[in-house]
Parts: structure tokens; C-alpha cells; sequence
């Protein structure tokens, strides 16, 4: 197959990806007496692009998946795609708005078929440029979490989880979005900082002229206090302790109590406690047996009446609200109980104050904690059914601490088990109609049936009227069984018993909580197995300034941007549309055009990934740099300019393949022999832990700088120069050495490698299978490593080096080809003139015993003394040096002049000083070597 004459990734990488996908290279080959290595993809969202993030993980995902595959193990990366409830009910409702029509108008049913529709249009964009990143997914074990298959494990795991006792229905606090109407959960609350204010309030002592002053952010939630609260060891309010105050604008009275959670030293020393809207408050309230009073409606308005609850979710009565604030928004409320509290004198003062204000996600309301009726997870309660006697939270502890499952940096450990250890039960419904309905029924009192289905609910309430629980399962739910919902449990098929544990997940820390530890959860309860053995945890992929990206930000780099490159008015509309403040987008605009003044060109898969590859050090997040792809993207044009020389110096010609004919080896040829051992030995170290950055850096350096820039190089002095078995030796070398390479380089770069490794393949006897993605993977012979020929070789490099920085002390230029002298009584050194001559432009080169007597320059290089002889106009050389060292010592003059000016080193900025200080510094060196020069030359 003859090459084209320049790397053009685009119809290379498409004729490539349709190729390996209909041939079906991707599925695993399920010999399961052969190890098997599987991965499960993070499900992305089904309403999603591919981002950065993807492009970072998916490179490393592929990259582990095309290594184990060639390994011959039973390989498989199991993609899918969550149906991200809030996320794609949002998308779908938009659409309808913009129709004039809500979901309430539909229906369930017919808004729920809306979703399937959009979902069959839209939801495959993310699989499609997967696809376009390389990804050897196994695309036939495809999942959609919300599909059949997996409909019926998430109904089969909820009924066992609750006739085990450990799913059950209460009233909780929970993170309430108003405007979605549901609970959500935390990695759906943005928690920002903004500029609010801290009221302080006087609380009359009842039975005396005292009040005490409590600080608080939240003046609304008053009608809700039950208690208010000191730290137990603050001196100055011990005698208040079990006192009554009157709380204000109510009729009510409330304790001082004394706890721990407050903080002495902060605000006035007294503290709210409101347990029906604060996470905090709840736990002091539940420490001290107080009531819950909820004065808020779902809507996050002000009720008539306050509803008062147990901490068991018992129903404890009603309290009128003052009417005047009744259907008031919070901030309406907010704004009419300040009046009031300072028309009644009770209130001290406001002041400024920052603070974190919790905001959803999608909607940018402002989260509520509030108390409403939700499903949830037992999860540090041991089912009398469970023969281990421990808690599926238990069980996931206990499968990190035993090494079972390990993280990758290994200090995410203490993340992980600083939440297990301090876990709250799992609220698990979602006020949602695109879901999983929970499959639960009530009759007309109010009970509750949970069954597989309805016939199996009525069974349980025969001659009862049903009525299905509205509420849906949380994705997380359903996005944690996948480690086995996608492998074909409850039953126990091939592939469950293959693939569970998988070997690796590869995920960002910040979904350690939501979906890690939930797979290691149900996975050890369910199978008895933990889902993998490694996590992987990667960092977060950020901008070139060490921003997070953000398409509110508008500095989002699409990668399939990189891959294709876009114009730079199609750029900026990318980047300036779906801003959150849409006044940013001028600014956005002049940033884009300047970073990106020509748009982004095509650097196509193969160079984003190996830029991605390369940036994967453990655990650390990455500033990308879209330069560093221009970088990665002439490494291809290397690698495929070196093949398309290798290929018009052997093809057609004796490659070594007759293992029967005479093969000389020079000590090039042997050295790089050896180096390619010791990169397949590092290469195959830096992937099995994890070290793709390392894997990329030994890749790198040993295809360009030893391989292009050395070994081709003095490969065709052999070729011109040596007798049949040397050229044949040299050819097999060429050949073989690059094959090689192409298998160590498919990973991370599979494009250009297949393309390539189909031409030179057939020349190293190596085509036995028919892509480069089944080829096996490179094993060492260190017995090849020869220490003899590394030694020559590095004496050779040294001695280049050396020539080559006498032509520069010379300021010979290239085109000049000059004789070199060589003084030195190792006669072997002589096979080293021939290659000398080719990279050093030298016109001849000599061994000799000494050196003439001349003033030209000597440089060393180990026990060897060389010199250039080339003959010197001296007046000539003279003038040039002279005129030379004259503007070198102005320049030099100018800026030691701007260094000593009285306050520059103090008051200008430290890099520009810096630069100075470090160009005086180089320009003495450079004047002490021309002054030399000048000596010599008399």
C-alpha cells in the first residue's frame, strides 16, 4: 500500500473506525480461559456533547482497552448512556415551552413519549463522536440506562433492597429546587459565594428585661425556630441555658439550649436552630428531641399553617402563621418580616455579609432545605436477611480496607472513606416524570405495596384500588448497578462471571461519592464481588489559564473542534452563545480572537490524544494548552515522513525476511535494537500503572529523537556504504524496529499507526493478523540489549555533539564542508568517520596520532581530541570578531546601565528584571568566547 505523500488524518481516521467497527475488533472473544480486561464507560448523559473531560478519559479508557486487547486478553469496554432525569426532563420541557404547551398539558404518558421521541433524534451525538475520538468501544453491549433490560434489574434490585428491609419511605430533609419541584441531589447544587447580609435580631427573655442578639442570614425561616442555641462551654451565657425567649413576630416561646455545633467565637454566640430548613440545624434538633416546624410549601412560599413533625415523620399538629406573610415568596417574606422586626424594635442592625448561597444547577433557583416525604436507602442498617451481619455501607468499606478495590492516586482513600464513614441514609426519589417510577402502589388509606409489577403489588392488597407512587428513581440509582446491569444479572450469564470484578474504572474524584462508592455499594451486595479492582482518578481538564471550563464561561474547547478545526467566526459564535451572563460576551469574543487568531486548524484524533496521554499524570488536573496539539500533530508528520523514507529505501528490496542469508549488524543497528527493549519494558511498565504521561514521554523520545533523528539518519550511511549482508541487516532493522514502535504506539495513537503498520507490516513479517489492533503486543529481549554497542553509541553521540558545537564556535555554516582531525589511539574509532561525515558535514576525517599545530579550536569528546581545519581569511575573521564584540559590549553597556538606574530592581516587575539579569548574564558568556576567538587568532 503506497503511502500519500503528507499525513492527512481526516479520511484516514473515518475509512479506519467504519473498518474496525464492521469487522467487529471491538468484542471481546470470551475464551475465558484467557484473562479478561474489562471497562465500564462512565455513562455520559444522554443530553450531552462531548467535552474535554471525555476526550482526557475516553484517551485513557481506549488506550488501556487497545493495550489489553493486544495482549490477547478477553477485552471489553462497555459503553452506554444515563437518561440524566433532571438534565433531559429540562431539555424536552423547553421544547414544549417554546410550543406553548407544559408537561402538565400532555400528561404523563404523552410527555414521557415526547422524551423517547427526542431521545430517538438527539440522544446517540455523544456516541457518534466517540467514535470520532478513536473509542474501540464494544458498541453490540451498547446500554441506555432507562432500556428495558435495565428497567427490569432497577425494579428487581429496589424490591429486594426493600423486603430486605433497606429501602423505606419517610420524611427527611432534602435539597428542594423549587422551580423543578423535586429533591436533588448534592452534585446537583452549585454551592457560590455572593453578597448578602447578616441581620441581628432580638430575642426577649421571658420573665425578664433581657434579650439576646442572634445573627443570622436566613431571616425568614424564623417562624420556624425551635430553639435557640449556645456553646455549652461559652461562659458568658451559661446562665441562660433552659430559659424561655420569646420568639418575634409569633406567639411562641423557644429554649436556649446547649450544643457543640456552635461556634463561640462567630457572630453573637447565639445560633437559630431551625431543623425543618437547615442540614445542620436538623442534626442539633434531632440531638435535642425539638420538634420540626416546616413553614414553607413546595413552592419555597410561606404557608398559613406550619406543619410541626417528629423526627420519626410523625405528624405532631399545625401552628398559624402570621396571615400577613401567608404565599409569600422567601424574599417577599424576607423583606416584610425586616420591616416588622424593626418597627417592633427588635431588630439590632444589618450588615454586609459574603456567603455561600446553594443554587441548582440547571435552574439557578435557590435550593431550599426542606422536609418532605422521600424514598430512601438504609445505608448503615444490616438486614436480619444478610448473612455477612453487615451494611451494604460495611461492605464497601471493608472492600477498600482489604485492597480488594484500590485508588489510583492512592490518597483518594481518605476521600472515600471520610464520607462512608460519616454516610446519611440515600434519598432516592426524584419529584420527576422521566425515570424509573418506583415500583410502589397505596391503597385509599394510604398503605404501601412495593411489588415487580402491579399484579404482584395487588396480590399483596386483593379487592384494594391501587394507586402507583409518581415519584422516579434518581439516575444514580440506576447508574450504579451498571457494573453488573449491563452483564446480564440476576442471571448468572458468561459475560457476569467474565467481566465482574472489571479491572479498572476510570472516573474525576468528583464523583467519588455519587457514583463510585454507590457501584462498590450494590455491586459487593448483590454479587458478593466488587465491581473493579482499580479506580483510576483523574484530574479535571481546565483552561490554558488554570480556569475551570465552563460553557457559561464561554471558554469551552470542543474537541472534535481540535480534530476538524473551525473557523474563527464559527468559534467565537460557539463561545459566545448559552452564556449565563450574556454581557460577557465582547469580552469572551476579544479573548477567543486573540488566543485563537486564525481559528483552530485540523489536528485530528491521533494528536489530541497523545496530547491528552500526555498530560495524564496521577491525579493531577490539566491546564490544556491547545499549542501542545500542534506539537503532538508534528509528531505524526515525523513519524509518517520517517515510514515514507523506511519504505523508498526497502521496499522492493531484501528486508531480511530469508532468516537463511547472512545479516551483519553494526553497532548502530545493534544499539537501537537494544534502546527499542528498554522503551518496550518502560512503555508496558508506564500502562500497567496507569502512567500514560510516562508511556507517551518514552514513546515520544525514542520514535523522534532516537529513531528519526539518530537511527534513519546513520541507517543511510549503512545503506550507502555496506555489502549486502550490512544493507540487508540495516534494511530488517529499519523495518522491524519501526514495526515495533507502530505496536507500542497504537494505544494512545491507533489511527496513523494501523495506516502505517498495514505498509510496513508485510517487510517485518509481521502482518499475521489483519489490523494492527489484534497484532500482539510487543514483549522484551533484553538478551538484545549489547552494553558494547550503547557504549559506542553514546561515545558517537558525544563526539557528534562536539563537532557540532565547534562548527558553531567557528560560525562555520552549512554549506560548508570541512575536514576533521581526530587525535586518539583507539584505531576502532575510525568506523565512526562515515556516519561523521554525513551528520557533521564534514569534507574528510582523519585518526592521528597528534594533532598539527594550528590555532584552531579543540574540543574533546571521551579520551579523543578534535579539531576542524579550515582555512581562515584571518583580517577578515578579524574584522567580523571585532565588529561583533563591539555591538555585543553597547548591548551589554545598555544593560547594566538599566540594572544599576536607582529603584529598577525594586519597582519593575520581577520577571522583567529577571529576563534582563539572565540576557547580561548571556552576553558576558558570548563576549568571553568571541574575545577568545579574537586571541587565537593573534
Amino acid at each position: 500500500m503506497e503511502l500519500a505523500k503528507s499525513f492527512e488524518p481526516g479520511d484516514l481516521e473515518n475509512r479506519w473506525y467504519a473498518r474496525w467497527e464492521s469487522a467487529g475488533y471491538f468484542k471481546p472473544h470470551m475464551d475465558l480461559s484467557k484473562p479478561s480486561f474489562c471497562i465500564q464507560l462512565p455513562p455520559p448523559n444522554v443530553t450531552g456533547t462531548l467535552h474535554m473531560g471525555h476526550a482526557f478519559n475516553q484517551t485513557i479508557m481506549d488506550g488501556l482497552t487497545r493495550y489489553h486487547r493486544m495482549k490477547g486478553d478477553n477485552t471489553s469496554w462497555i459503553p452506554g448512556t444515563d437518561h440524566a432525569g433532571i438534565a433531559t426532563q429540562i431539555v424536552v420541557e423547553r421544547q414544549l415551552a417554546e410550543q406553548g404547551v407544559s408537561r402538565h398539558d400532555l400528561g404523563r404518558e404523552d410527555f414521557i413519549s415526547k422524551v423517547w421521541e427526542w431521545k430517538a433524534k438527539s440522544g446517540g451525538t455523544i456516541t457518534q463522536q466517540m467514535r470520532r475520538v478513536g473509542c474501540s468501544v464494544d458498541w453490540e453491549r451498547e446500554y441506555f440506562t432507562m432500556d428495558a433490560t435495565r428497567a427490569e434489574v432497577v425494579t428487581e434490585v429496589f424490591v429486594r433492597l426493600f423486603e430486605q428491609g433497606l429501602i423505606y419511605r419517610g420524611k427527611r430533609l432534602v435539597n428542594w429546587d423549587p422551580k423543578l419541584g423535586t429533591a436533588v441531589s448534592d452534585l446537583e447544587v452549585i454551592s457560590e459565594e455572593e453578597d448578602g447580609h447578616m441581620w441581628h435580631i432580638r430575642y426577649p427573655v421571658v420573665g425578664s428585661d433581657d434579650t439576646v442578639i442572634v445573627a443570622t442570614t436566613r431571616p425568614e425561616t424564623l417562624l420556624g425556630d425551635v430553639a435557640v442555641a449556645v456553646n455549652p462551654n461559652d461562659e458568658r451565657y451559661q446562665h441562660l441555658v433552659g430559659k424561655q425567649l420569646q420568639l418575634p413576630l409569633t406567639g411562641r416561646q423557644i429554649p436556649v439550649i446547649a450544643d457543640e455545633y456552635v461556634d463561640a467565637a462567630f457572630g453573637t454566640g447565639f445560633v437559630k436552630i431551625t431543623p425543618a430548613h437547615d442540614f445542620n440545624d436538623y442534626q442539633v434538633g434531632k440531638r435535642h428531641a425539638t420538634t420540626l416546624i416546616n413553614v414553607m410549601s413546595l413552592e419555597a412560599k410561606i404557608l398559613a399553617k406550619a406543619q410541626v413533625f417528629g423526627f420519626d415523620g410523625s405528624v405532631q399538629g399545625q401552628i398559624d402563621l402570621p396571615a400577613a406573610y401567608a404565599g409569600l415568596s422567601t424574599a417577599e417574606a424576607r423583606k416584610a418580616m425586616v420591616a416588622d422586626l424593626d418597627a417592633a424594635g427588635l431588630l439590632v442592625e444589618v450588615k454586609p455579609h459574603k456567603l455561600m448561597t446553594p443554587r441548582g444547577d440547571r435552574t439557578g433557583s435557590v435550593i431550599e432545605p426542606l422536609l418532605t416525604d422521600q424514598w430512601f436507602v438504609a445505608m448503615s442498617k444490616v438486614s436480619e436477611q444478610d448473612p455477612t451481619g453487615k451494611s451494604i455501607t460495611q461492605k464497601a468499606i471493608d472492600a477498600v480496607e482489604s485492597g480488594q478495590v484500590r485508588f489510583i492516586p492512592e490518597n483518594w482513600v481518605n476521600t472515600y472513606n471520610q464520607w462512608m464513614n460519616n454516610i446519611q441514609d440515600w434519598c432516592i426519589s426524584r419529584q420527576l416524570w422521566w425515570g424509573h417510577q418506583i415500583p410502589a402502589w397505596y391503597d385509599e388509606d394510604g398503605k404501601v405495596y412495593v411489588g415487580r409489577s402491579l399484579e404482584a403489588a395487588q396480590a399483596q392488597a386483593p379487592g384494594k384500588t391501587l394507586r402507583r407512587d409518581d415519584d422516579v428513581l434518581d439516575t444514580w440509582f440506576s447508574s450504579a448497578l451498571v457494573p453488573f446491569s449491563t452483564l446480564g444479572w440476576p442471571e448468572d450469564t458468561p459475560e457476569l462471571r467474565a467481566f465482574v470484578p472489571s479491572q479498572v474504572l476510570v472516573t474525576g474524584y468528583e464523583i467519588i461519592f455519587f457514583w463510585v462508592a454507590r457501584m462498590i455499594m450494590m455491586t459487593t451486595h448483590f454479587t458478593g464481588k466488587v465491581p473493579f479492582t482499580d479506580v483510576y482518578i483523574h484530574g479535571i481538564v481546565r483552561d490554558h489559564e488554570g480556569k475551570k471550563m465552563s460553557k457559561s464561561e464561554g471558554n469551552v474547547i470542543d474537541p472534535v473542534d481540535l480534530i476538524d478545526g473551525i473557523a474563527l467566526p464559527e468559534l467565537v459564535q460557539k463561545r459566545t452563545t448559552g452564556l449565563r451572563r450574556p454581557e460577557k460576551a465582547p469580552q469572551i469574543a476579544k479573548a477567543t480572537e486573540k488566543l485563537f487568531p486564525d481559528g483552530i486548524p485540523p489536528f485530528g484524533a491521533d494528536a489530541l490524544r497523545f496530547t491528552m496521554a500526555s498530560y495524564a499524570s496521577l491525579g493531577r488536573s490539566v491546564n490544556f494548552d491547545f499549542k501542545r496539539c500542534e506539537g503532538y500533530r508534528n509528531f505524526c508528520n515525523k513519524l509518517w515522513n520517517a515510514t515514507r523514507f523506511v519504505m523508498m529505501n526497502v521496499e522492493g528490496k531484501d528486508c531480511g525476511q530469508d532468516e537463511t542469508l547472512p545479516l551483519e549488524y553494526s553497532f548502530v543497528d545493534q544499539w537501537i535494537i537494544g534502546r527499542l527493549q528498554q522503551c518496550e519494558t518502560s512503555v508496558t511498565t508506564a500502562l500497567d500503572s496507569y502512567r500514560f504521561d510516562l508511556a507517551a514521554q518514552d514513546i515520544y523520545e525514542f520514535i523522534w529523537n532516537e529513531y528519526c533523528d539518530w537511527y534513519v539518519e546513520l541507517a543511510k550511511v549503512q545503506l550507502q556504504t555496506g555489502n549486502d549482508a550490512q544493507q540487508r541487516a540495516t534494511r530488517r532493522t529499519l523495518v522491524r524496529v519501526l514495526e515495533v514502535a507502530l505496536r507500542l504506539t497504537h494505544p494512545i495513537m491507533p489511527f496513523i499507526t494501523e495506516e502505517l503498520w498495514q505498509t510496513v507490516a508485510p517487510l517485518a513479517n509481521a502482518n499475521k493478523t489483519d489490523s494492527l489492533m489484534l497484532a500482539p503486543w510487543p514483549v522484551a529481549a533484553p538478551e538484545k540489549i549489547n552494553a558494547q554497542a550503547n557504549a559506542r553509541m553514546a561515545a558517537f553521540k558525544d563526539m557528534v555533539n562536539a563537532v557540532r558545537n565547534l562548527r558553531g564556535e567557528m560560525a562555520i555554516g552549512p554549506a560548508v564542508k570541512a575536514p576533521l582531525f581526530i587525535e586518539t589511539q583507539d584505531a576502532s574509532l575510525a568506523d565512526y568517520i562515515p556516519y561523521l561525515k554525513l551528520l557533521c558535514r564534514l569534507s574528510e576525517g582523519s585518526l592521528l596520532a597528534q594533532l598539527p599545530e594550528d590555532d584552531a579550536p579543540v574540543a574533546m569528546a571521551g579520551n579523543a581530541r578534535l579539531m576542524l581545519k579550515v582555512e581562515i581569511d584571518k583580517a577578515a575573521e578579524t574584522a567580523r570578531l571585532t565588529k561583533e564584540i563591539g555591538k555585543l559590549e553597547i548591548e551589554l553597556g545598555k544593560l547594566t546601565a538599566k540594572l544599576e538606574k536607582p529603584g529598577y530592581v525594586d519597582k519593575a516587575p520581577a520577571h522583567l528584571v529577571e529576563r534582563d539579569k539572565a540576557q547580561l548574564a548571556e552576553f558576558g558568556d558570548k563576549l568571553v568566547k568571541l574575545k577568545g576567538q579574537l586571541a587565537k587568532l593573534g
